[in-house]
Formats: structure tokens, sequence, C-alpha cells
């Protein structure tokens, strides 16, 4: 502000030099010579009077001629002006020596140039002649007038606009610029300014335009280019196979290709043709065998099981649940907080879980996990819990529990009242399941150790049954990449087999005429379609009287009705499925049924499986 300041303090104006050459004239400019002229001339007039006044005492006064007759005497002399138009008014001159300060001041014209202030013409020392400079005969009554060039004593010699020390006046020019460049625009260039600006415009986004259809005569060029290697390149390439980069590239093209199939495509080749090569080059570059590689892409679009592979090579966040029956949510998250713990809630959906972004320690030695205030649990292994959603005093059943973070869980909703049933069949499982039972203060289980597929023989009569099957891991990649490459038929058809028996016993261990419950829910951490609605299918077709009902999770993508020819039942769009890149957490599919009657109908015989260890009972049918 103090350089702005000082600067309008100094009145130093605009050099003429300079607006001779950019041709502009300034108001204020205009003014202060106006000034300077009105000075000069009343100047002279007084020095006028004191000769005249002089000379009346040596002689007498003569009247002059024009004055006698009452008759305005013609102008003698021209005053400079500091600009000339093509028009100017005819100025009178005064009848007495009373009036001449007036009259000579009137002289000069109020109004300003006819073509505007920043048009006026200037005239240069040139052209200026003695009448101009000249405002009397006599030659010691002669003043002579400045011309315009010396009204500026303080012009840069150097030639540099000092349009900044101009004592403050801005120009009427609304475009400054450097009297080495193009030449200054003024009001009436303004349009044309505009004109130029507007066609310059289109030029850009006409030239826009055409380097965008370059760029896409460029991709369709390549497009027709690219073409699927022959046989003998494909056998080539199991010998001596290509580099990754190229592979990567290869299967972007494919991608392209199959999105824009119709267009893009080599009318030589099929689909499964570009499907087919996809498939190799995939399991080359993800590293998958090519059975697995085949199930995973069935379940997405070209682009979007990219999306999955990708997310399969990324670990997933670490995530904690919170143990309601010793701490709070909040007190769990602001101790880890003191202990430099950078964590954040996993998302609405859940009120227990934290995100664990970086931690000092590891999150499982810390005191308060010592303590059981937390579970480290995934965040995906939620879902069947929250599907269950156990009540108080209710008996519930989880058939394959280890290592308890669900049956933990359950206890926790439960709040330790009723009984919760924890069984395995694996019992060296079971060591971890009854620490952190311990650890956690669960004081309602009983773990047991048996084939779940026996287990309605056992006991039976569950409120509530939760069957987290074993399966193959397909939605825990990240965690386990062996699975890309040990899981084969054999190993499906096994574990489907399995899964299918689990899921009658649990349907069989439930009670039906549980006055809050009767509810089963069947859960994987696998993705793919044998292991998941084919089960859940199979069961609804074995067991009528269970029915599938909404798992109460508000997100996920629901099942499948239909998938590659295959037929389920409808209600199966309740059960939810979770990928990895579309939730950022584990794979993982959640059912939950709900058992109508204990009474079942096989063929012409009435079945009542009791479900508590009694026989089953057999009834025949009446004719």
């Amino acid at each position: 502000m103090g350089g702005r300041n000082n600067k309008k303090r100094q009145h130093m104006p605009l050099p003429l030099e300079l607006e001779k050459v950019t041709g502009k004239v300034t108001k204020a400019v205009y003014d202060q010579m106006k000034h300077d002229q009105v000075r000069d001339l009343k100047q002279k007039t007084a020095v006028l009077k004191q000769r005249a006044a002089a000379a009346g005492k040596s002689r007498p006064a003569t009247t002059k001629p024009a004055a006698a007759a009452g008759k305005k005497r013609p102008a003698t002399t021209k005053p400079a002006a500091p600009v000339e138009s093509k028009k100017r008014k005819s100025v009178p001159q005064p009848e007495s020596d009373e009036d001449e300060d007036d009259d000579e001041a009137a002289m000069i014209s109020d109004d300003g140039p006819d073509g505007g202030w920043d048009n006026a013409p200037l005239e240069s020392d040139s052209e200026m002649d003695d009448s101009e400079l000249d405002i009397s005969d006599s030659d010691d009554d002669r003043v002579t007038r400045q011309p315009l060039s010396l009204l500026s004593d303080n012009s840069d010699d150097s030639g540099e606009d000092n349009s900044d020390d101009n004592g403050g006046v801005e120009s009427y020019d609304e475009f400054e610029s450097d009297s080495d460049a193009e030449p200054a625009v003024t009001f009436r260039d303004m349009e044309k300014r505009s004109r130029k600006l507007d066609a310059q415009r289109a030029e850009d986004a006409e030239m826009a335009d055409m380097e965008l259809q370059a760029q896409d005569q460029a991709l369709v060029s390549e497009r027709e280019i690219f073409s699927l290697p022959s046989d003998e390149q494909v056998e080539a390439e199991k010998e001596a196979p290509l580099d990754l980069t190229q592979v990567q590239m290869r299967i972007q093209e494919i991608i392209r290709i199959l999105n824009n199939f119709s267009e893009l495509r080599d009318p030589s080749r099929s689909r499964n043709d570009y499907m087919d090569q996809l498939q190799r080059d995939m399991c080359f570059y993800y590293g998958y065998n090519e059975f697995l590689m085949e199930k995973l892409l069935q379940l997405f679009t070209v682009s979007e099981a990219v999306e999955f592979f990708e997310a399969n090579e990324v670990a997933r966040p670490v995530t904690i649940r919170t143990n309601t029956l010793k701490t709070r949510r909040r007190d769990l998250a602001q101790a880890l907080i003191n202990r430099g713990v950078n964590l954040d809630p996993i998302g609405k959906w859940t009120k227990v879980g934290l995100t664990i972004f970086d931690s000092p320690v590891p999150v499982g030695a810390t005191p308060e996990y010592m303590a059981g205030h937390y579970m480290i649990q995934a965040a995906s292994s939620f879902l069947p819990v929250m599907a269950l959603a156990p009540q108080e005093n209710e008996k519930v059943l989880d058939m394959s529990a280890a290592p308890g973070g669900k049956t933990t869980y359950c206890a926790a909703l439960m709040k330790n009242t009723g009984m919760m049933v924890a069984n395995d069949a694996n019992k060296e499982r079971e060591k971890a399941l009854v620490a952190n039972i311990h650890r956690l203060g669960i004081t309602n289980a009983i773990v047991c150790n048996y084939d779940g597929r026996e287990f309605p023989k056992v006991m039976g009569g569950f409120d509530r049954v939760l069957l987290d099957a074993p399966c193959s891991g397909t939605g825990v990649i990240s965690k386990d990449a062996s699975v890309k490459t040990n899981k084969g038929p054999e190993d499906f058809g096994m574990l489907t087999h399995l899964q299918k028996e689990l899921i009658l016993s649990a349907i069989d261990s439930a009670n039906a005429d549980s006055a809050t419950g009767g509810f089963i829910v069947y859960s994987t951490c696998s993705v793919t379609v044998d292991e998941d609605e084919a089960v859940v299918n199979y069961a609804l077709a074995k067991r009528p009287n269970v029915k599938l009902v909404d798992t109460g999770l508000d997100f996920g993508r629901p099942g499948f009705t239909s998938f590659r020819g295959q037929a389920f039942h409808h209600s199966l769009a309740l059960t939810r499925r979770f990928y990895p890149h579309a939730h950022n957490m584990d794979g993982f599919f959640v059912a939950k049924f709900q058992k109508t009657s204990n009474k079942i109908l096989v063929g012409d015989k009435q079945v009542v499986p009791a479900g508590s260890g009694a026989k089953l009972k057999q009834k025949k049918k009446k004719d």
C-alpha cells in the first residue's frame, strides 16, 4: 500500500512522447494542457496590461477602431491547442480589455475531440507554424508557447513506458501495451478484437475436434491391426511365453473387442476364440489354473472380472470387532488412538467394527487385545451373525465355530444369556476357539467336537442355527494365494457334497415351533455358484418345510436366480453376495432360511425329524 500511495503522490503526467507513438490522449492530460494554456494567457494579459498602463502615462490612449465601430475584431492570433479537431467553434474576440481574460479562456474548447479522447490525433512539432507559437506581432511582446512535447519534463530517456508513474491517472484505454508490441486497442477496436478472439476460439475448438478424431482413428486402426494368435503361435508361447507387459496389452485389447464385439471382431473368429485366448492370458498373468479361471470368468463381465482379479492381488484392510461385553467402540477407539493406532469405523452398516490402517504395535499384542476388548475379525464374517440376529435367552448353535469370531459375536449379542453351543469337527482348531471364548469373557458357551452331519442326533431344538460351511475359499484369495492353483474339479465336487449334507443337518437341528426363532443362516467365503446358490436351491428342494427370508443386510448384490442355463428358485434373490472389488471386503455369500414346520413328507411317508436326539418317527400315509 505504501508503494501505491507514493506513486499517487507523485504528480507525473503521462509522457507525451509515448502518447504520440501510441496515439492515446487521456482526459487528465488534456485537462492539464488546457489549464497550462489558460495560465499562460493570464500571465500574458497581465504583462500587456502593465505595459499599457505604463504607456498611457506617457502618451494618450487611443481607441481601437473595432471597438469604436461596435464591431468584433477578428482574431489576430491563433492559440495553440493540444489537440486539433476537424471542427472548431468560432470564438469571438473580447470587446474590451476587461473581458479579455474570460474570452481568451473560452478560446480553448471545453468539448473533447470529436473522435474521443483515445482517438485524438496529435500534432507533431514540425507541423506547428509560427502563428501557433506566437501570440503577439511585436517582437518585444512575443511570448512563445512551448510545444506539446515539452509539457512533460519527466519522460524517461530510456524510452520505457512509465505508466505506473503517471500521478495516479489511469488511461482510458482498456488494453495497455508496450510500444514495441502490437498497437494499443481502443474502444473502437474492441469489437474487432472480440471477433478475432471468437474466431481464435472456434479455430482452437476445431483443432481439438480434429485431434480427438485422429486419436479415435488411431485407436480404430490399432484394433483393426490386432489379431488373435494362431494355434502354432499358442503352442510356441507355451514353450517361450511372452513377458507380462505384452500379455497385459493383449488382455486389454481382447477386452476392448469383446465390449464392442459386433464392430471390432474378426469375422473369421468367434467369441469363444477370444474368450479362450483371454482365459489363457489371464491364467498366465494372474497365476490361476484354467479350471478356476473359467469358473470365475463366468461370474462377471470381462471388464469386471479384471477388477475382481486385481482386487484379489491387494490385501484387505485389518478389521477388529469390539467386544460389547467389556467395552464400547468409542472407548476402545480412544484407547487405541492414544497408543498411536490409526483407525476408522468400518462403515454405517456395523456399530462394532473398526478398520486399522496403521499401528506402531501389533494389533494382536496390545493390552486391550489381551484383556478381551476386541477380536481380530474380517468384516465379511460379521455378516452371517448380523443376518442370524440372535436374541437373549435363546438356544443358538454354531455348527462350524472355530476360531470363535462368530461364536463370540453371537454371545455378545445375547449378552451372555441363554445357551451358545460352539461345535467344530476339527479338534485342533478348537484350541483357538476355547482361548478366544475365555479371553472375551463368554460365559454362556458350550464347546463340543462333533461331525456336523450327525449333529441332529446329538442335540436339536435350537432357536437359531449358524452354518459357515467349509468352502473353496475363492472369496479370500487375497489371504491365501494357494487357492489359485490347488482347487480343481475334485475339490469342488467333494466340497459341494459336504455343504449339502451340512445344510440339511442345520435345518433339521432348528426348531420350527420356537417362539422367537426357527432361523437358519448358511454362509460361505466363496463366490462360486456351485457352493452358494446351487446348495441353497438343493436345500429348498429337499426340505420343503423351509423358506428363504430377507437377510436384513441392506447392501450387497442379490443372488442368482438363473446361471448359465440353470434355473434356481425365485426366492434366491433374497440371498446376498459380496465381492472384494465392489465392497472392499472378502468375497462372501449369505442366505437366511426360516423353518415353517418340523414335519416333512418324503414319498409316501411323513417324516418328522425331531432334531433332539430322538429316533426319526415315521407314519404311513392314509389311503
